[in-house]
């Protein structure tokens, strides 16, 4: 293993560790979809259903 494969990996592990921790703080906010653009708040308000619950 060398050099750049150390790096390739780093940068790999940080990416994800990024992603997990975005959805860790978007779960703990309350978001109940993270990739609905309006985060579900659309079925509770109008009755209607946004498509990230099916």
């Amino acid at each position: 293993m060398n050099a750049t494969d150390i790096v390739i990996i780093a940068i790999i592990v940080a990416i994800i560790g990024f992603a997990a921790f975005y959805v860790y703080k978007s779960k703990k906010s309350g978001k109940k979809c993270i990739g609905c653009p309006d985060g579900c708040c659309c079925s509770d308000a109008q009755k209607k259903s946004c498509g990230c619950g099916k």
